[in-house]
């Protein structure tokens, strides 16, 4: 069994899982949402919106999460107000923006000596690198997400199902596509470390799938999807650390395949049920009695 509990021996593997179940946490709360309302080519924008703020962070020697926020926050402010312009669909200003962005992020790293380095770690993530600050940042991050998630859950709610009622309730709805869309971004910023802007999508979209066939209501399948989240994070890691392979894809890899099997488990056992149904003798009606007279 030594070899099952030599992983949980080492600092950095601790420090990693421990960042780890935190981005599974935040990622659960907002991925439930993305998935609910089709956020996922937003979520895939944003990560990549990060990448300029980033290389020039890399470049410059600046912290690159701040450079990576502000990043962020430009490309969310940016999609926002294309929208409302309204003289692109919004999938196609995202489209737009998403390219030009990462564009930028390339061409600025580029002049960087240490351009596949730097590529690696921004688009992949480096998990296992993660310290004492890093788990202090997540911390706050899932705290904020989480009150946020709560305080706003009812504008949530009626945003994602009709924008109508929610605006004769009072509940704002557009201020709710503004906080479900700040939230999104600050999943993607405070998982960057851990699995990478190209990576942090399948921690918000493979959790909540995998988790949405056995919850009936929204707050159990964020539960679910932190759960599932929480439980790739441990299996990639391990894998990293058996198998050498990558610690951030590891754990995306290990996130959609838990996908995969949710659902062909939730099908199959949808079948059964059915069939278990189909084939129950029926009852004799009351008014007849045992010798069918």
């Amino acid at each position: 069994m030594q070899w099952l509990t030599e992983p949980f021996t080492a600092d950095f593997f601790l420090r990693a899982l421990l960042g780890g179940v935190l981005v599974a946490l935040i990622c659960g709360v907002v991925g439930t949402w993305v998935v609910i309302r089709g956020m996922a080519f937003l979520g895939e924008a944003i990560g990549h919106g990060m990448l300029p703020g980033v290389a020039l962070a890399t470049v410059t020697g600046a912290p690159a999460i701040v450079g990576g926020a502000v990043s962020a926050i430009i490309m969310s402010a940016m999609i926002s107000a294309l929208q409302r312009r309204g003289r692109l669909s919004y999938d196609t200003s995202i489209g737009l923006l998403f390219v030009a962005m990462l564009s930028l992020g390339v061409i600025i790293v580029s002049h960087s000596r240490s351009f596949a380095t730097d590529a690696t770690a921004m688009l992949f993530g480096d998990i296992l690198a993660l310290d004492d600050g890093d788990l202090l940042g997540l911390l706050a991050a899932a705290t904020i997400t989480v009150t946020i998630a709560v305080v706003l859950h009812r504008n949530f709610v009626a945003a994602a199902f009709d924008t109508r009622i929610a605006v004769t309730l009072g509940l704002r709805p557009h201020f709710a596509q503004l906080a479900l869309v700040g939230l999104v971004t600050l999943a993607v910023v405070s998982s960057y470390q851990a699995v990478g802007s190209l990576l942090v999508v399948g921690l918000l979209l493979a959790p909540a799938v995998a988790a949405s066939p056995w919850t009936r209501s929204i707050p159990a399948r964020m539960v679910g999807a932190s759960s599932f989240g929480a439980l790739a994070v441990g299996l990639g890691l391990l894998c990293s650390w058996y198998a050498g392979t990558a610690a951030g894809a590891s754990i995306s890899a290990a996130a959609i395949t838990l996908a995969v099997f949710s659902t062909a488990g939730a099908r199959l056992y949808g079948w059964r049920s059915r069939q278990a149904t189909t084939h129950e003798p029926t009852p004799a009606p009351a008014s007849l009695s045992l010798t069918g007279k």
